[in-house]
């Protein structure tokens, strides 16, 4: 599956911030790094899934709500709130209100019934190390990061409902400046808009904004280079993830499982484990020898041929 050139014009519109760094991400040919604990990375190998977990049990306690914050800032208050508004009015008598209503009745559903999974770039220079921030924040007690082929994340495909977007580390100023981005967008791209439908404009503009909460982070967590694949089951059914009740550190919660198996009918291709995973890092621990033995197996049971070249353990001094 590949976007029209009509559908890129649109998310460069629409999508800015992500469009730019789609596009340095293929340009880069990036690899993700997904950072847990010994556990957790077992389950994904011998299970062939990974889960996702509800927005409001990650590690930031401001997970979402800090991107509401920052755009309802800047669409109520800021002068881009203002110049977004009229270039939307000057496309479609009416629009804003609609769009408006649109979004405050689904806002508590973006906040409460939201699934991610977290993924990591990562830099060919931490391939022996790993991250020390990220060690210290997911690993607990015995840490493995696993890196994986970017590509599948990048794919343009609808196969699972389940979409990639980069998190954006932003202040209330700096959201304010890329969300006029949008707004000029918009306002340069008058023509071109007004030749569209008036229900796909808004529908743009009401995901712009769902994205723009999902994917807001405090800058304090910049250095995570933080990618997120979510999934809202409430706006975008999907027959491939699987819903299940799972005990996580004593919370019985709902997840959505994704299995990693190709769906080449429909676009996605490459998340199956011998094409996905390139390298699995073990991460400070007491039994560093042990994990390293165990997650060689693993890939093994998983077909990942020649395991002891894809398995290293960092060896940075972290006492635990």
């Amino acid at each position: 599956m590949s976007l029209s050139p009509e559908q890129e014009r649109l998310a460069k519109i629409f999508f800015p911030y992500n469009w730019e760094r789609l596009a340095t991400a293929l340009h880069d040919q990036m690899r993700f790094v997904h950072y847990t604990n010994a556990d957790a990375a077992m389950s994904i190998l011998r299970n062939k899934e990974v889960w996702m977990r509800n927005a409001s049990t990650m590690n930031d306690f401001m997970e979402v709500q800090h991107g509401l914050n920052c755009l309802t800032a800047a669409y109520n208050n800021g002068q881009s709130g203002k110049r977004f508004r009229d270039a939307l009015e000057n496309l479609f008598a009416g629009i804003t209100t609609e769009i408006e209503k649109t979004f405050n009745l689904w806002k508590q559903d973006i906040q409460t019934n939201t699934y991610l999974i977290c993924v990591s770039e990562h830099e060919e220079l931490e391939d022996n190390l790993g991250r020390l921030s990220m060690w210290r924040a997911y690993s607990e007690s015995a840490g493995v990061a696993i890196v994986m082929d970017a590509a599948p994340f990048l794919s343009p495909t609808d196969a699972l409902k389940a979409y990639s977007i980069p998190v954006a580390y932003l202040s209330d100023l700096d959201f304010e400046r890329e969300f006029e981005k949008i707004a000029n967008n918009i306002a340069t791209e008058t023509e071109f808009l007004m030749s569209q439908n008036r229900e796909l404009i808004a529908d743009l503009v009401f995901r712009s904004f769902k994205w723009a909460v999902i994917s807001t982070k405090h800058p304090g967590f910049r250095e995570e280079k933080e990618w997120r694949v979510a999934y809202s089951p409430s706006l975008d059914v999907s027959t491939q993830l699987q819903k299940d009740i799972q005990v996580i550190r004593g919370v019985p919660q709902t997840i959505y499982k994704i299995f990693l198996r190709d769906i080449p009918d429909e676009g996605l291709t490459g998340i199956e484990i011998p094409f996905l995973v390139k390298r699995i890092i073990i991460g400070p621990s007491q039994f560093p020898l042990v994990l390293y033995q165990a997650f060689c197996d693993l890939l093994s049971e998983a077909g990942v041929g020649d395991p002891e070249t894809k398995v290293v353990v960092s060896d940075i001094p972290l006492r635990r």
